[in-house]
């Protein structure tokens, strides 16, 4: 068993190959992380609903329960961040992923710096959020649009969009700064919290997916834009 600081952040490793299972559990733990290990789908789900896991790194191709399945059933209770790892590298494998709820996506082959990197970049976030000032009412008006902090979600006429983490940070972002082009390259850093580069598709997944979450609502007053070479802004227009 790997040594754990007083207050160390907890993982929950989902994966079923025995060598790369128990590299991630050891490797982590070396960096100071408390791991809980398991690589079975079905058993993952269990133990993310009974505990409070700061990260959850998960496979997708799982016995028991697939990783998607996981994921979709964990988001109808849990916001816990989730990072999918998977040698499935077809765009429309990262598409679903994203579409249930994931916050970031990592293709095998991976090195242990670039998980590492990530999963402190998730947490630099999530400790961002807890240190932002809440709305006096928890909900603040934004014409159509409701943004709540507490649920990091937004609100059309009453009903939630039903946004990841990661989605919410992005509209939020862009609707501050709204009819501003803003960046690919600032928005990775300032919403992803890692570098960009252009072979790294996931901010362009959660444009897709808060387009249309917005769109199920009916809500057209303004518009996640693409500005083509660019980057993005949210105003009026054609989306």
């Amino acid at each position: 068993m790997n040594p754990v600081q007083a207050g160390a952040h907890t993982i929950l490793a989902i994966e079923d190959d025995q060598v790369l299972g128990s590299y991630v559990n050891e490797q982590l733990g070396r960096c100071g992380f408390q791991v809980t290990w398991c690589q079975n789908g079905r058993e993952g789900l269990a133990l993310a609903e009974r505990n409070q896991f700061d990260v959850v790194l998960m496979d997708i191709l799982l016995p028991g329960m697939n990783g998607l399945d996981v994921l979709y059933a964990l988001r109808r209770s849990s916001a816990t961040p989730v990072i999918l790892m998977s040698a499935l590298g077809a765009e429309a494998d990262r598409i679903s992923g994203f579409r249930r709820g994931a916050d970031d996506y990592l293709p095998k082959p991976f090195s242990m710096a670039e998980l590492q990197v990530r999963v402190e970049a998730i947490l630099r976030r999530v400790a961002m959020e807890r240190l932002r000032v809440q709305p006096r009412e928890g909900v603040a008006q934004q014409g159509e649009l409701q943004f709540c902090e507490r649920s990091a979600d937004v609100l059309v006429n009453g009903q939630p969009a039903g946004l990841t983490p990661s989605e919410y940070r992005l509209l939020d972002t862009l609707h501050r700064q709204r009819e501003e082009v803003l960046s690919k390259a600032f928005l990775y850093q300032h919403v992803l919290q890692r570098g960009y580069s252009q072979h790294d598709r996931s901010l362009d997944m959660h444009v897709s997916q808060i387009r249309r979450k917005l769109k199920a609502l009916g809500y057209q007053r303004q518009q996640l834009r693409t500005v083509w070479g660019k980057g993005y802004l949210f105003g009026g227009g054609e989306a």
